[in-house]
């Protein structure tokens, strides 16, 4: 009977320990941005910098494809060109809005029900250049409908992204058109 308790106790704990931290999907400071338009925002992202990660280290040609799914959920589409083996790599997952779908606060899933924040935080009028940030100072991209960004939307975008608190000298800068 004790050893039941503590097994429901210790279980409850630890989904509540995964419940709480995945509440938090943008970091301290950053906002989303907000009118947003999805519909503006689908199709085809380049990936111009990022804060590097295991799923994403030794990549380059990295684009992110973005389109509705039927269930209302953004299919999202990584891809990217591993230098070291020489393989393309593919990952598949969704993306639902946190709350008000004008606000580009979402969550984004390639593995089951475990949900990481992706938040573009600028965005130009156009739809042409994003700054995303993921769920902490650990996660940041800068993305552009070409292979390239133009410096000033470059500079802007790493100041903005300084003044929150990102290492942006630790920024990967991706290389787009060779293998």
């Amino acid at each position: 009977m004790i050893t039941c308790r503590l097994l429901k106790s210790a279980l409850l704990g630890i989904v509540s320990v995964f419940s709480f931290g995945s509440c938090s999907t943008i970091p301290k400071g950053a906002k989303a941005v907000s009118p947003f338009d999805v519909n503006r925002y689908l199709g085809r992202w380049s990936e111009i910098a990022r804060l590097d990660f295991k799923y994403e280290r030794n990549l380059n040609n990295t684009t992110a494809t973005y389109s509705l799914n039927k269930d209302g959920s953004i299919r999202v589409e990584n891809r990217g060109y591993n230098y070291i083996t020489k393989q393309w790599k593919q990952a598949i997952g969704k993306a639902k809005f946190v709350g008000n779908p004008n606000v580009a606060m979402l969550k984004v899933s390639f593995f089951g029900p475990f949900y990481s924040g992706y938040n573009v935080i600028a965005l130009d009028s156009e739809y042409r250049y994003a700054l995303v940030a993921g769920k902490s100072l650990k996660y940041l991209w800068i993305l552009s409908r070409e292979t390239t960004i133009p410096e000033d939307v470059k500079q802007r975008y790493l100041k903005f992204a300084d003044n929150l608190g990102y290492k942006t000298s630790e920024l990967v800068w991706v290389s787009h058109g060779q293998n």
